[in-house]
């Protein structure tokens, strides 16, 4: 006697609000629902646009934050592929903490940015290719290009940083920036988003950039601790 079958699991629509981090649920849930294992393939981003009542861009956003964490693969063609099971629960895990403010939270989540980004550096000097150089000095271009104009350049420098992190050629560094991604951004925050804040670490981002490409792992962990320096030294006198 042949098993009964099983109703194809549905999407279910979003209400209106938070619509990218909902996607995201969404999909971990119709993942962990529908019992999808490594290698299978995502609905379509039509289907998924039409079922979750969203835009393109949305899904695409979404879409790409599984990706930076590892667990979607994207094939050119083909499609959306999942690289490991997820759920709900394990979708959105940012870190938090209790601090009494945002100077605070800020030093907390420097000293473990400290701790990443010196070993990315390092890694970066160490296994970089001609590749991974010219798209860290177009991001360092366009980083001083920005600074130049406004005196800011919060985006343009995580642009900067995210491309050392892709050089080290190991996936765990952005995953790891993707979970701490709210505090991170707390640095291009106000009142921080001031021309003169960490102003002084600028050229230390070219001289970071010089060290990753001439392989000098020693140098890049100096270069990048100078830059972290700086920025700690200013969110205490920008807060006082």
């Amino acid at each position: 006697m042949s098993a009964p079958s099983r109703a194809p699991t549905r999407i279910e629509p979003l209400p209106p609000m938070n619509r990218a981090q909902q996607v995201e649920t969404a999909l971990a849930q119709y993942v962990e629902h529908a019992g999808l294992k490594a290698g299978d393939r995502l609905p379509a981003e039509r289907e998924l646009m039409l079922a979750l009542s969203v835009g393109r861009s949305t899904i695409r956003e979404a879409i790409g934050k599984f990706q930076a964490l590892g667990v979607v693969e994207s094939r050119k063609g083909s499609g959306n592929y999942l690289l490991k099971p997820i759920s709900a629960g394990t979708v959105h895990m940012p870190l938090s903490f209790e601090s009494a403010g945002l100077r605070d939270a800020l030093l907390m989540t420097l000293e473990v940015r400290r701790g990443i980004e010196v070993e990315a550096s390092m890694a970066a000097a160490r296994r970089r290719t001609d590749a991974d150089l010219q798209i860290i000095e177009a991001r360092l271009d366009e980083m001083e290009t920005v600074h130049l104009a406004e005196g800011t350049s919060g985006k343009a420098d995580l642009a900067f940083h995210l491309s050392i992190y892709d050089a080290t050629h190991n996936p765990l560094f952005r995953q790891l920036l993707e979970q701490m991604r709210g505090g991170f951004e707390r640095f291009w925050s106000k009142p921080f988003d001031r021309p003169d804040f960490a102003s002084r670490s600028f050229p230390f981002h070219r001289t970071l950039f010089n060290a990753i490409a001439a392989g000098d792992a020693e140098a890049a962990r100096r270069e990048t601790l100078k830059i972290l320096a700086i920025v700690e030294e200013d969110i205490k006198d920008m807060s006082k």
